[in-house]
């Protein structure tokens, strides 16, 4: 194959355009630009996807792990399981309700929660455990059900895996509850924005109640009932968590490409990994035949052993040629507010800190065209 001209390859691009453009028309000309018709028909459309009874639009998945663990009953005094490996977020909504984050190491080979670690990081006060569906690919969800005690809730950091499946199982349908996000870098956005899902009819109720301030019924209901000038009353604490109708009418559209978009990325994973298996200091994901990886990232690792420069200098090299790359994620464990607040040291997770040290994602969204996955791997075998 010839050599390829240089090109600027993001990191990330959302798959917006013009349907999404004139799905805007409606809520902006009905006047319903806040949490409205289309929430519902978002929130109806995204269970039925995902195989759920429940599915609560908010404003993002943050405030979604935030509602969640607050309907499950974390707070002052509890310890909730965490990867190290993650999101800032998975940590900061744990420490929102008074709690405290316990984390756990990964398994290197998927980036996701080790489960033979867990049982060691067990106590009376443990409430809840949040395992991170990471890049797409779902946690060993039985494996981390084998070890924990009846009374556990369990939590999906879904933020990654919308269309992701487990076993044949649907994230955000292998928990308690789950939270999926719709930030760009996500496979479908809806800019800011996030769902929570649950086939739990109490907590789904709590949940929804909560997002809205604690209001007995929805701004929807009390505009369109027999009394609209009364105000509803508020039975429990809550939160502004709504999302807009503006979103919801977006994410409508991206929903009904959430299929096909998943389907390219696979595509172009498999492209990776076959283009990508003869360099010998790259090492790539791996996912077990049971799992539906929803590739909203491809994560390699850097194996400095054999490539003295390291990650970091490899990145460098790679944005000089315009293929834009980060680290998967970062070891929070390894943050200095965490590292303060709960006097740990980098070390204490080997896994995690070596992610953090070698995790390199590559460009992988459905912005891109042939030529640009043949780039990438043409910059990479010519390191």
């Amino acid at each position: 194959m010839a050599k390829l001209e240089k090109r600027n390859i993001p990191i990330s691009l959302p798959a917006i355009g013009e349907e999404e453009w004139q799905a805007l028309r409606e809520p902006v000309m009905s006047g319903w630009v806040t949490q409205g018709p289309k929430v519902t028909e978002f929130e109806k459309n995204f269970a039925a996807h995902h195989k759920v009874k429940h599915a609560i639009a908010v404003t993002s998945c943050t405030t979604g792990l935030h509602l969640a663990l607050t309907a499950l009953g974390v707070g002052p005094g509890d310890e909730v399981i965490i990867p190290a490996f993650t999101w800032v977020a998975t940590a900061n909504t744990v420490i929102y309700c008074g709690a405290t984050p316990v984390f756990v190491d990964i398994d290197p080979l998927t980036f996701n929660i080790d489960p033979s670690q867990i049982e060691k990081k067990l106590s009376s006060k443990t409430k809840a455990i949040v395992p991170v569906h990471l890049f797409g690919l779902c946690a060993d969800m039985d494996g981390i059900k084998r070890v924990l005690p009846d009374n556990v809730k369990i939590l999906e950091d879904a933020a990654c895996a919308a269309g992701a499946s487990y076993k044949g199982q649907m994230a955000g349908t292998l928990g308690d509850a789950a939270v999926f996000s719709f930030h760009p870098r996500k496979t479908i956005t809806t800019g800011e924005g996030g769902m929570v899902t649950s086939n739990d009819d109490l907590l789904a109720e709590t949940m929804n109640i909560q997002r809205n301030h604690g209001a007995s019924i929805s701004e929807e209901q009390r505009h369109h009932g027999a009394k609209p000038y009364l105000l509803p009353d508020f039975d429990m604490l809550g939160f502004n968590y709504r999302m807009t109708d503006l979103q919801s009418a977006m994410g409508l559209i991206q929903l009904a490409k959430l299929t096909d978009f998943i389907t390219e990325r696979q595509k172009w994973a498999k492209f990776y990994i076959r283009g990508l298996a003869s360099i010998d200091w790259l090492e790539l994901p791996e996912i077990g035949k049971e799992y539906k990886h929803g590739w909203q990232a491809f994560v390699c690792t850097v194996k400095e052993d054999l490539l003295p420069q390291g990650r970091n200098a490899i990145m460098e090299h790679l944005q000089q040629l315009g293929v834009s790359t980060r680290p998967g994620t970062h070891a929070v464990h390894m943050l200095n507010y965490f590292k303060k607040r709960l006097s740990i040291e980098s070390q204490d997770y080997p896994a995690a800190y070596a992610a953090n040290e070698t995790s390199m994602a590559i460009p992988l969204h459905n912005r891109m065209q042939e030529e640009d996955y043949q780039y990438v791997v043409q910059c990479l075998k010519d390191i």
